[in-house]
């Protein structure tokens, strides 16, 4: 059973929520096909789990602060926060199943598979192996790519990426493969790069893309993301 959480009541319902049980935050809108799909799926996994999981569901187009904070840019996109802090997201649609595993991760009760397993491995041939069993399986897909854009194979990365639905992860990782490709190494001296980019993106697309690539690969906690990120909106609007 979900609950509908507002602006108003996301602090008590959400955060000190999930002081005592990990919260799955449903952001949807009436008008998304997909969210409909979505919605019955993830209640009914979050149902099974007995209460060790908790689910609310905020409409964005009423709660334009919760959907401000989580800088939400397509729908559904589904967060989990556990003792106020986001420990796991993703976007999109996903089969009952991927569902189910995410899910169950969250209430501590998912065993890891072979394919799991042999991501934890970490090398090349291991998380190949781990995708010829599941094709979909994200950390492998993510730390398959990673290894791709460490030797210069960013188009083969982005290609990995682009199979299963959009994550912090595989966002920071596809950034890091598109900068490779145009010669840019995120941590030298990026202040002065995002400077430099300013000038340019809002006429220059190529810029635009690098300016958010480079954000990408900030931790969300690093001051500079925020800053530059408003930064790009001044230019941009």
């Amino acid at each position: 059973m979900s609950i509908d959480v507002t602006d108003q009541t996301f602090e008590q319902d959400v955060l000190v929520a999930s002081d005592e049980t990990p919260v799955v935050i449903d952001l949807w809108a009436p008008w998304c096909g997909p969210c409909r799909t979505l919605g019955p799926i993830i209640e009914k996994v979050v149902d099974e789990t007995a209460g060790k999981v908790r689910l609310v569901k905020v409409n964005v187009d009423d709660n334009p602060r919760i959907s401000a904070s989580f800088q939400v840019q397509s729908i559904p996109a589904v967060f989990a926060v556990k003792d106020r802090k986001v420990v796991d997201q993703f976007i999109g649609a996903l089969p009952e199943a991927a569902v189910r595993e995410w899910v169950g991760r969250l209430a501590g009760e998912a065993e890891p598979s072979e394919a799991d397993e042999l991501v934890a491995a970490g090398d090349e041939g291991s998380l190949r192996a781990a995708l010829e069993l599941e094709p979909d399986h994200v950390g492998a897909i993510v730390a398959l790519a990673e290894l791709l854009v460490e030797r210069g194979d960013g188009d083969e990365a982005l290609a990995l990426l682009a199979k299963v639905p959009e994550t912090a992860d595989t966002r920071r990782v596809a950034a890091l493969a598109r900068l490779a490709d145009a010669g840019v190494a995120p941590g030298e001296d990026v202040e002065r790069r995002f400077e430099a980019l300013l000038e340019r993106v809002k006429g220059d697309d190529e810029a635009r893309q690098q300016f958010v690539d480079l954000l990408e690969t900030i931790p969300d906690d690093d001051p500079r993301k925020a800053r530059y990120r408003r930064a790009l909106s001044s230019r941009l609007f």
